[in-house]
């Protein structure tokens, strides 16, 4: 077992993650904005459970931060930007040719230790970076985020067996349950629920909640850092939450923003800042 170097549920880091988390989805608009379409969903679903991970989990040039769903790494420039990481003006190069930030993250993305092209991936990686700091004897986590279309992914429930038979307890997943892929609703595509009672299945303790309730999300990151065993907070997000601007058919996976459009997210997300 070991212990969160943080403690969190105050009310300060509450607030500080609430506001990292404004500052995430603004970030993220500006950067879709400029070319009228792309991955602005994931960061509306995840801004939360990166703003938590930011506020009270992860410390940047101590634990290791895996990305698995690469289309997500605009959560970690928009991070990184606020922790200092990336100047602002990178942002303002996302997705362009020759940008160092690519719209899909590359193994030559900044910010994070590792994404991965083909999903599924993520969690394999990260197994591996926390086996190599367990026989470093490196005190430090391992944090990989995921998506739940990943949970379709055979490689995922392999590395999740694995992980639990090593017993990483340095290891804690960050899973993005906002029931979006390419192709539409996961629900529509293949049943992966129970998703938490799967997960303990394997050995792993997982924790369910509102991913857009930073509260809940401290908490369930505290718990899973002081776990004995590998362990998975599951956010159950919205690919359009905190955006009342957009229509309720906007494709989530991948955002589609008119100039018109454009400009009333941005403005609405300023405004909420």
């Amino acid at each position: 077992m070991h212990d969160p170097t943080d403690e969190v549920s105050s009310v300060g880091t509450v607030d500080r993650a609430t506001a990292l988390a404004r500052s995430i989805r603004l970030r993220a608009a500006r950067m879709v904005g400029r070319h009228g379409f792309g991955y602005l969903g994931q960061a509306l679903s995840s801004a939360e459970t990166f703003a938590v991970l930011a506020t009270v989990g992860w410390r940047p040039g101590i634990d290791d931060l895996v990305i698995s769903p690469g289309h997500y790494i605009i959560c970690a420039y928009a991070i990184g930007a606020e922790l200092g990481m990336l100047d602002e003006a990178d942002l303002d190069t996302y997705g362009d040719d020759d940008s160092k930030l690519d719209a899909i993250g590359t193994e030559a993305s900044p910010v994070v230790d590792l994404t991965c092209g083909s999903l599924g991936q993520g969690l394999s990686g990260g197994i591996g970076l926390a086996l190599a700091a367990r026989l470093r004897g490196e005190a430090k986590t391992t944090f990989v985020f995921m998506s739940d279309g990943e949970l379709q992914e055979g490689q995922t429930w392999e590395a999740a067996m694995f992980a639990a038979h090593h017993g990483l307890d340095r290891l804690v997943v960050l899973l993005d349950a906002n029931n979006s892929q390419v192709d539409g609703p996961i629900d529509t595509i293949t049943t992966i629920e129970p998703i938490a009672r799967k997960w303990e299945a394997f050995g792993w303790d997982a924790l369910d909640v509102d991913g857009h309730d930073v509260g809940a999300l401290e908490e369930a990151l505290s718990s899973a850092m002081r776990s004995p065993r590998p362990a998975v907070v599951i956010a159950r997000t919205s690919t359009l939450h905190g955006v009342e601007s957009l229509p309720d058919d906007a494709d989530g996976h991948f955002i589609k923003l008119p100039g018109d459009l454009a400009g009333a997210v941005i403005g609405e997300l300023e405004d909420s800042a």
